[in-house]
């Protein structure tokens, strides 16, 4: 059985579909073409995928509907939005709908692969960490101000026992924060801990992650309780965190 990473490139450019999946073969992904939102769901209903790269522009249907409906329908899937607009509208929106990740058209092949193992690494490898962690003897289920978020299964639990979907990006800040609780953290930490510096010096996604896990912590961005902004550049995570029991309870799913 093939254990390749499976790469979905949907894109209407003929040239920059054969470019990236000669690339990314030849560095030993298995990868797979759609030119709209049609042809990628027939993809990944015969064959499951770990990373869509997701052009903005396209024809039927735009990228940014489609991000928002993989990630509903696919909650673990890798996203990194394509985007030749260069406006950093877009790339916010991008990242609003559930991406993890952009990059701006035209690029280096180099830095398309590091975001590419960025995101793969992060979505696989931190639950396996989690995993260990718990075979170790520790838990990997923690409870702040009534939430309770698993490391393990990557499941975050609100205080009315309601499941809420985390992108790979919102996981992996919310992971930096409740293991380093009461520190604080600057920008260039957060991108240290979450995408391994592979931003720009100039980076301002930590903000937007930030906004949208205050969203789904329910946490006033004007008078925060869990997430607080520091003047000096940066956050921390002032809610207590302990370790928390299993919990059996069903849950509804909120998306």
């Amino acid at each position: 059985m093939d254990d390749k990473t499976h790469i979905l490139i949907v894109d209407d450019e003929q040239d920059i579909c054969t470019l990236v999946d000669q690339y990314l073969s030849d560095e030993g992904y298995q990868v797979s073409v759609a030119h709209d939102g049609a042809q990628m769901r027939q993809v990944i209903a015969r064959d499951p995928v770990d990373l869509v790269l997701l052009d903005i522009v396209l024809p039927n249907e735009d990228g940014l509907s489609i991000a928002r409906a993989l990630r509903v329908e696919n909650p673990n899937i890798g996203i990194i939005m394509l985007t030749g607009r260069g406006d950093t509208i877009d790339r916010i929106v991008g990242l609003e709908m559930g991406a993890d990740d952009y990059l701006a058209k035209p690029f280096h092949l180099r830095e398309l692969l590091a975001r590419v193992k960025s995101v793969v690494r992060r979505t696989e490898n931190v639950p396996a960490e989690a995993a260990a962690a718990s075979a170790g003897g520790e838990s990997s289920r923690l409870r702040f101000a009534g939430w309770e978020f698993d490391l393990h299964t990557r499941e975050l639990v609100s205080p009315e026992n309601e499941s809420v979907r985390l992108t790979s990006g919102e996981f992996d800040l919310l992971k930096v924060f409740v293991t380093h609780p009461n520190q604080v953290m600057s920008r260039d930490r957060l991108l240290d801990l979450t995408r391994g510096r592979e931003a720009g010096p100039f980076d301002r996604t930590i903000d937007v992650q930030v906004g949208r896990l205050r969203r789904k912590l329910n946490d006033d961005p004007h008078q925060p309780q869990l997430v607080k902004t520091l003047r000096s550049g940066g956050y921390i995570f002032v809610a207590p965190v302990e370790v928390a029991a299993d919990r059996s309870a069903a849950r509804r799913r909120v998306l």
